[in-house]
């Protein structure tokens, strides 16, 4: 397993859960990630196919619902949410209320000053700071092996020095997922992998228990996701930008279009600004790679761009269909 975001862990969970041999290789720890600074809120953000996100999605959704009826996943809960619309509710439902159950609209009560309509129903959180250390916690437990070393290129590692490089990230390997996220540009040699950057403001929380969100707030996308005693503000979607340096006045519009939808907000003090660059493609790539023959099996999962936490029990599972599955002839 190549990666230590929420996709490589997650991956790394569904395959020891299926009984297979697990080693991590990262040159990251997890709290340096991108995975540690997402609000870990279920909703598809800026990932394709289409077809194949909804399902990801839906199984995603599936079982995060259940792990936090029974609280038996630290930082997993289910949140109450609220989706805004100042100019009334849109005549066709979105494709992502088909995978969360009950979606109803908003009433008057339920809407800030300058909205018209809203869409309330529930989806799964995981708060990152304490979802992720207990997945890494929860495949060490099962018997997984983290392993800190930099894999530049898959080519590098299987083509040119296969038995060498493969020796230095532990022994034997029958077969490489690839979870390296934004850095697959480099491992996988794949140009369309990008960054989008996302500037966000971490607040304390003023007793919100909602998220809120206008995507299509004039200043810029804005939400508001509370987790225990913080909440996440955001934010930005900017393809192709590499920077993160945080900018000011970015922080300014974000928390004044925060102020928009959560008017409660005015009473948090700011914790502290971060940027992260999620990983994105065209379209997750998820699928067996089969240049290299002689070697072990490498399949890849990345690409998500901002849906990591929404995909990735789904993804999960269909890597552990495709590695169990019959070599291809």
């Amino acid at each position: 397993m190549l990666g230590s975001g929420v996709i490589g862990l997650t991956t790394a969970l569904a395959l020891l859960e299926a009984s297979d041999r697990v080693r991590v290789v990262a040159d990251t720890p997890v709290e340096a990630t991108t995975s540690h600074l997402a609000a870990g809120i279920w909703f598809p953000t800026q990932a394709g196919p289409p077809d194949r996100v909804a399902d990801w999605s839906r199984r995603t959704y599936r079982i995060f619902a259940a792990e936090a009826a029974t609280g038996a996943v630290p930082g997993v809960l289910m949140r109450e949410s609220l989706m805004l619309y100042a100019d009334g509710l849109p005549e066709i439902t979105p494709d992502w209320a088909a995978s969360v159950g009950a979606v109803r609209p908003a009433t008057a009560a339920e809407l800030p000053p300058g909205y018209r309509a809203g869409l309330r129903f529930a989806v799964p959180l995981a708060d990152m700071p304490v979802y992720l250390p207990w997945l890494r916690r929860r495949i060490q437990d099962l018997g997984a092996e983290l392993i800190t070393a930099q894999v530049e290129s898959l080519d590098g590692l299987l083509r040119n020095s296969l038995r060498n490089s493969l020796r230095d990230i532990g022994g034997p390997t029958d077969a490489i997922v690839n979870c390296t996220g934004l850095a697959a540009r480099e491992v996988a040699g794949d140009p369309s992998v990008f960054p989008v950057r996302g500037q966000i403001i971490r607040v304390t929380n003023p007793g919100l228990t909602m998220s809120v969100r206008d995507v299509n707030h004039p200043a810029g996308r804005a939400y508001v996701h509370p987790r225990g005693a913080d909440c996440i503000l955001g934010g930005t979607l900017e393809a192709g930008r590499w920077d993160t340096t945080v900018d000011p006045a970015t922080a300014d519009s974000i928390r004044r279009r925060c102020l928009d939808l959560v008017p409660a907000l005015a009473a948090a003090t700011v914790i502290e600004h971060r940027v992260g660059l999620r990983p994105a493609r065209p379209t997750v790539r998820l699928e067996a790679d089969h240049r290299y023959p002689s070697g072990p099996r490498i399949v890849h999962n990345y690409g998500h761009g901002g849906s990591g936490i929404t995909l990735s029990r789904g993804c999960a599972q269909e890597v552990v269909s495709l590695l169990h599955s019959p070599v291809p002839a």
